[in-house]
C-alpha cells in the first residue's frame, strides 16, 4: 500500500520535497496563500519560491490544512521555526495516531531553545518523529541536478519506508538513526554560512572562507556532540555536506545575509528585502545560549550573534576572529 504524504508549507524546500515525493506516491501540499494553491494545481509551478521550475504533474495543493492533515499517512512539516509550534498546535486534533512526522525546518524555537523534533514530540506525543536534511539547494534539485539527503529517525522499519517515499531519480536519500546530529547539523551550518558570507562581502577570499568552514564545522561538532549527536554525523551529508553547500552557493539565504552584512547593510535592511526566511539570523541567539549551557566554545557563532543582534559590524567580527588565539586544532577553541 502506498503512503499518502501531506506537506505543510509552500516555500521553496517544502514545495521541492512535495514534488519529489509525488513521483513515488500520492502527495498534497498545504500553503497559506490561495493564489499559490491555485498556481500549483493549475500551472504546476510556484514562481514566487521556485521561478522557472516545473512541479510534478501529480502534486496537488490545498488551503484546507485540516483536510490535508486528517488524510495523511506521513506528515512533512516545512514551516519556519518561529511558526512551527503554532501550526502543529492548530492541527494536532486531526493527525491520525502513529502517523510519522518529518521536519524539514533547519532552525530552533527562540522562546524555548528547542529543536523542531522536540516540538513535534511535545505537541504530537507518540508519533514517530524524524528529519530530512542535507546539502539540498531547492532550485538545483528542481533543475534535475544530482543531490543527496539524509532521512533520520530512530525506528529502523519506518525509516526504511520513508526512504522509499523521498528517494527519487537523481535525488538520493540515505538513512541515519542520529536524529539529534542530523537536525543540529542543519541548524548550525546556517550560522557558519552567515560568517562565510560576511567574509565574502568584505572580499576576504577563498582562504578565509575555507578556514571559516573548517573551524565552523569543528565548533558545530563540539556543540552537537555535547547535545547528544554522533560525531560522525557532522562529517556526513547533514553536517559537512550541508555546510559546504550553504557557505559557498549564491543561492544560500544565510550566505546572502552574511554577504550583505559584509557590504555594510544592517540585518533589518537585509531581512526586509527577502521573501524567504534565513534561519541562521533567527537561530543565532539560541545557539549562543546553548553553547553557554553546554559550556562549548563557539567563537564564530559568537561573532555572528554580535552582528545580527546589532552589537557590532561584519568588520568587527572579522577583526575579532583574527584576534582570537589559535590553539591546538584538535582541542576545543
Amino acid at each position: 500500500m502506498k503512503l499518502k504524504v501531506g506537506v505543510l508549507g509552500g516555500g521553496s524546500w517544502g514545495t521541492t520535497v512535495a514534488s519529489l515525493a509525488s513521483r513515488n506516491t500520492e502527495t498534497m501540499i498545504w500553503a497559506r496563500d490561495t493564489a499559490t494553491v491555485t498556481e500549483i494545481n493549475e500551472q504546476h509551478t510556484n514562481e514566487k519560491y521556485l521561478p522557472g521550475a516545473k512541479l510534478h504533474s501529480r502534486l496537488t495543493a490545498t488551503s484546507d490544512i485540516k483536510a490535508l492533515v486528517s488524510s495523511a499517512d506521513v506528515l512533512v512539516v516545512g514551516i519556519p521555526s518561529q511558526s512551527f509550534r503554532e501550526v502543529l498546535e492548530s492541527v494536532k486534533d486531526y493527525v491520525r495516531p502513529w502517523v510519522p512526522v518529518v521536519s524539514l525546518t533547519k532552525g530552533l524555537e527562540r522562546t524555548t531553545n528547542k529543536r523542531m523534533t522536540e516540538i513535534i514530540h511535545e505537541v504530537l506525543p507518540g508519533h514517530p518523529t524524524g528529519v530530512l536534511s542535507g546539502p539540498n539547494l531547492a532550485r538545483e534539485v528542481m533543475a534535475g541536478h544530482a543531490a543527496a539527503s539524509v532521512i533520520a529517525m530512530e525506528d529502523p522499519f519506518i525509516l526504511s519506508e520513508l526512504q522509499k517515499v523521498f528517494n527519487s531519480g537523481l535525488f538520493r536519500v540515505y538513512t541515519n538513526r542520529d536524529v539529534i546530529g542530523c537536525e543540529l547539523g542543519g541548524v548550525l551550518k546556517n550560522i557558519v554560512a552567515i560568517a562565510a558570507g560576511m567574509g565574502d562581502g568584505q572580499g576576504a577570499g577563498v582562504n578565509t572562507r575555507s578556514a571559516i568552514i573548517a573551524r565552523g564545522l569543528a565548533e558545530s561538532t563540539r556543540l552537537g556532540v555535547a547535545m547528544g549527536g554522533e560525531p560522525q554525523t557532522f562529517a556526513g551529508l547533514a553536517g559537512l555536506g550541508d555546510l559546504v553547500a550553504t557557505c559557498t552557493s549564491e543561492q544560500s539565504r544565510n550566505r546572502h545575509v552574511g554577504y550583505h552584512l559584509g557590504k555594510g547593510q544592517t540585518i533589518d535592511e537585509i531581512i526586509e528585502s527577502m521573501h524567504m526566511v534565513a534561519e541562521g539570523a533567527k537561530s543565532a541567539p539560541t545557539v549562543i545560549e546553548l553553547a553557554k549551557l553546554y559550556d562549548v566554545k563557539m567563537p564564530i557563532a559568537e561573532e555572528v550573534y554580535k552582528v545580527v543582534s546589532g552589537q557590532g559590524s561584519a568588520l568587527d567580527a572579522y577583526r575579532g576572529l583574527l584576534r582570537s588565539t589559535a590553539g591546538d586544532e584538535l582541542e576545543a577553541g
